[in-house]
């Protein structure tokens, strides 16, 4: 093999939930833009939960597609075999290197390791996480920095936070922004719309929309108050619906019970991935007032649905809406203010709408493929 050509790489794909949030978003979107470059010379490896066989094979004719041990689907079961059946699995594949996408890596893997660290917020953000799981975070984190030959990334901002807090070596950190899936995530056409509101009974009524965890990072508590402030007093007020998984943030609840009576706010759980464009561009405004974010992957989907979007200019999100997207603080006051003045303006909406379609193309899944390569070709030499 010649030193310029891409090795062979072992994805290891088990971490990928079911419920396909952004880990899984981010695996699948890699996996489908490497299946369009393999014939670059990108020798793949992947392996994956059993129920992701089909998916993965399908993705990528040309590489080989591995089950994990039926036991990984259990999260304590994946840690115990990442340290062990992981490396052997490496061995048996002749991986030149591994590939870990989210957060964790073998201590001893036999070969060269890369290693995604999505955001340093465990650090950033101590309080917006239960105590068992920002004490694993860190410490995987740090792991990952001084063991992984290479340190992928989707942001400078989160490259720039690893080496402040954790004097991370900058010639190791490679920032590969994620994409989108333009097919997938796109302008929505009326019918598509109507459909959405009418799958959640909101018939021709307006909405805020909010599709993401329900984390106390993302601070959707925030968002009810200050949606309920902005649109308390108006004739028609729209609605407001928080989309996506359960998540664990005790005060949204809290913030539920005062949202005033003639107000409508819905919790529909999770939408079907064929819904998301017709859900986040059908609405008068898509709201994410996070405390911080890696990436923003949310706002980047919600931008390609061509979507009026208001989030806050933490961390990264200002990466990824620069100008194309208006911008808010955490508090409840500020997101009634500013959400109010957004839905006073239709100019204005409709100009972010165009702006942040046309800044979501510059964001593709293949410049994210290119850039792993790279990182995985460093590693092995």
């Amino acid at each position: 093999m010649t030193a310029g050509r891409p090795p062979r790489v072992l994805i290891d794909a088990t971490s990928v939930p079911a419920d396909r949030g952004g880990v899984g978003r981010y695996v699948d979107g890699l996996l489908g833009a490497l299946g369009k470059v393999c014939g670059s010379g990108v020798d793949l490896a992947v392996v994956s939960l059993r129920t992701d066989l089909e998916r993965y094979s399908r993705m990528l004719p040309g590489a080989e597609i591995v089950p994990a041990p039926a036991a990984v689907a259990h999260r304590p079961a994946r840690l115990a075999w990442e340290q062990t059946g992981l490396p052997m699995l490496a061995q048996q594949l002749g991986a030149q290197v591994l590939h870990s996408p989210f957060y964790t890596c073998p201590l001893r893997a036999g070969c060269p390791v890369t290693v995604t660290v999505h955001d340093a917020t465990f650090f950033t953000e101590p309080e917006h996480y239960d105590k068992s799981r920002r004490t694993f975070f860190r410490s995987a984190i740090k792991t990952s920095l001084r063991r992984a030959d290479r340190v992928i990334v989707p942001s400078k901002a989160t490259r720039d936070e690893l080496i402040r807090l954790l004097d991370a070596d900058p010639t190791r950190i490679d920032v590969a922004y994620h994409g989108v899936d333009h097919a997938a995530f796109h302008a929505p056409g009326e019918e598509e719309k109507a459909r959405v509101r009418a799958r959640l009974g909101l018939g021709s009524s307006s909405y805020i929309a909010f599709l993401g965890a329900k984390e106390p990072r993302k601070n959707v508590p925030n968002l009810i108050r200050g949606w309920a402030r902005a649109v308390a007093d108006r004739p028609n007020p729209p609605a407001l619906v928080i989309a996506g998984g359960q998540g664990h943030d005790d005060d949204i609840d809290r913030a539920v019970a005062e949202v005033p009576a003639h107000l409508r706010l819905l919790r529909p759980g999770y939408l079907r991935y064929a819904d998301l464009p017709g859900f986040l561009g059908g609405a008068l405004v898509a709201a994410y007032p996070s405390y911080g974010e890696g990436f923003g992957l949310p706002i980047l989907e919600a931008m390609a649905c061509a979507a009026p979007v208001l989030t806050t200019p933490r961390l990264s999100l200002p990466e990824v809406g620069g100008d194309a997207v208006a911008y808010t603080s955490e508090s409840p006051d500020q997101v009634a203010a500013d959400l109010a003045a957004l839905l006073d303006d239709e100019p204005r909406r409709l100009t972010l709408a165009k702006a942040g379609f046309d800044r979501a193309k510059e964001f593709t899944w293949e410049s994210s493929a290119e850039v792993h390569i790279a990182a995985w070709t460093r590693a092995r030499s």
